[in-house]
């Protein structure tokens, strides 16, 4: 695949990651969107964003739930399930691994101050995370 077939293929990929976070997504669907092998999907994204669709997705959720919990009083229960994860504990240790600190903590931290929405999401944007083990190839995405 050419390289700028290859990126506009991984755009699409993230741009679904992006914009249906909340769902249940798993390689094989993903994949199935651009046309390519559920392997070659994980090693085209990850040579074209640094990293693999599966941890692309879980630093997306996190972003969202560092929003929704500094922003309104929704249960961190609540948060946790909005953003597509399916479990409370994986949840708290995703968060912890990205974040550095619980869910509770983060919100403790209280609102967050008034700024342009540039400003506030590149400050908040979680960079990466590396102490979160991958799932293995052909597991489900979230």
């Amino acid at each position: 695949m050419p390289s700028a077939q290859l990126n506009r293929a991984m755009l699409t990929v993230r741009d679904a990651l992006d914009t249906r976070y909340a769902e249940p997504l798993d390689i094989a669907t993903l994949a199935r969107l651009v046309h390519v092998s559920p392997e070659h999907l994980i090693r085209s994204f990850k040579s074209v964003f640094a990293e693999t669709p599966h941890r692309y997705l879980q630093r997306r959720r996190v972003e969202r739930a560092m929003f929704w919990l500094r922003t309104t009083d929704r249960p961190v229960t609540q948060v946790c399930l909005d953003v597509g994860f399916e479990s409370l504990g994986t949840f708290t240790r995703t968060f912890r691994a990205v974040v550095g600190e619980t869910p509770t903590a983060y919100r403790r931290r209280g609102p967050l101050p008034p700024a342009p929405g540039c400003v506030t999401r590149a400050w908040t944007r979680p960079a990466s995370y590396a102490s979160v083990s991958e799932k293995p190839e052909g597991a489900r995405v979230s």
